[in-house]
């Protein structure tokens, strides 16, 4: 039932809870933007909700984060718009890719095809290490190119074993969410360390981080494109595949075009958890390419939390996407519902 058509006292109690629900909804980003004008005073003497009425609202907040007395604030935004532009972009083009290959082709390969490529990963590893005298960044890369290299090759025999197929590769990439994140964090950490000592500086770097974001990302994009593209009519793509046109032409020309308001969705979605990540961001960097989020996390002192300066730090890191969802929001709403219509 929608809310138009209810009639008399039943559409004003719908209209009441509406803005009731709207007004609880705002209430966090009034009370945030209220307190980055407020004194420390005022701030700990107690609630007020008022400017010129229960405070006299001041800049200083917004003096200190400017002129850079909390934290290196133009670096900071800088470093946090290009990652987290490049890797939603990035990751939203390659997961599209994916998710295509994944609605359109079969894919079939065996189970004893993965484990391999698990042994040889790990004892690779171990091998070079321990054995050979490699080190952990050397091992790494020699081991997984080999179980990389095996695995793809015992894909193309007929081994015993259950057969897997593209439900399971979604599965696969969606998993990929289910672990903690700090175990990937530490992980990556670890393995950009020993990759750094090889010359190939990845720990607080735009490249280390954006990778990692992009890993990050990919199974979320992979999973919400695949609904998009299986919701287009595959009809268009066989009229021109009857016309002798490429593949690639195919995607980029057709599908792609027809997908744009899934891809805008996709592309925000991801663009908001990047923007708002905190943990990838506090292992992987130390201080060239730290993240807003970090910047929030540091408003405090000896003193205590400050909650003026973390009041007006949020509030930089939230209007960047505000303003990027107003400007998107028809196409963000078209692309969500053509998933939900699927």
């Amino acid at each position: 039932m929608s809310v138009r058509t209810l009639k008399g006292k039943r559409r004003w109690l719908a209209l009441g809870g509406c803005l009731l629900w709207l007004a609880f909804t705002l209430f966090p980003l009034y009370w945030v933007a209220i307190t980055s004008f407020k004194t420390p005073l005022a701030v700990v003497g107690g609630p007020t909700y008022l400017p010129f009425v229960d405070f006299e609202p001041t800049l200083t907040a917004w003096n200190e984060l400017v002129s850079g007395a909390r934290g290196a604030f133009y670096n900071t935004f800088v470093a946090s718009l290009i990652v987290s532009l490049s890797a939603a972009v990035l990751a939203t083009g390659i997961g599209a890719m994916a998710a295509y290959a994944l609605v359109r082709f079969t894919f079939r390969f065996r189970l004893l095809s993965a484990l391999i490529f698990v042994v040889v990963a790990f004892g690779g590893f171990l091998l070079g290490q321990y054995a050979l005298g490699f080190g952990q960044g050397i091992s790494l890369i020699y081991s997984f190119i080999a179980a990389l290299a095996l695995a793809v090759i015992s894909s193309r025999f007929r081994l015993p074993g259950p057969e897997l197929g593209n439900n399971d590769i979604v599965f696969w990439f969606v998993s990929q969410r289910m672990f903690p994140p700090i175990v990937a964090a530490f992980a990556l950490y670890l393995m950009y360390t020993e990759v750094g000592k090889l010359g190939f500086k990845l720990v607080d770097s735009y490249i280390g981080l954006t990778f990692a974001y992009i890993a990050f990302s990919l199974p979320i994009v992979v999973w919400l494109m695949r609904d998009f593209f299986e919701a287009l009519p595959i009809e268009v793509e066989e009229a021109a595949m009857v016309d002798n046109v490429p593949s690639w032409r195919i995607f980029f020309g057709i599908v792609l075009p027809m997908s744009k308001p899934g891809l805008i969705a996709t592309f925000m979605i991801t663009l908001a958890f990047v923007w708002n990540e905190f943990l990838f961001a506090l292992f992987l960097t130390s201080s060239k390419w730290q993240t807003l989020p970090i910047l929030v996390a540091g408003q405090n002192s000896q003193r205590g939390d400050e909650w003026w300066s973390i009041s007006a730090a949020a509030l930089v890191a939230i209007i960047p996407m505000m303003i990027m969802a107003g400007i998107l929001s028809r196409l963000m709403r078209s692309g969500l519902l053509l998933g939900a219509i699927k």
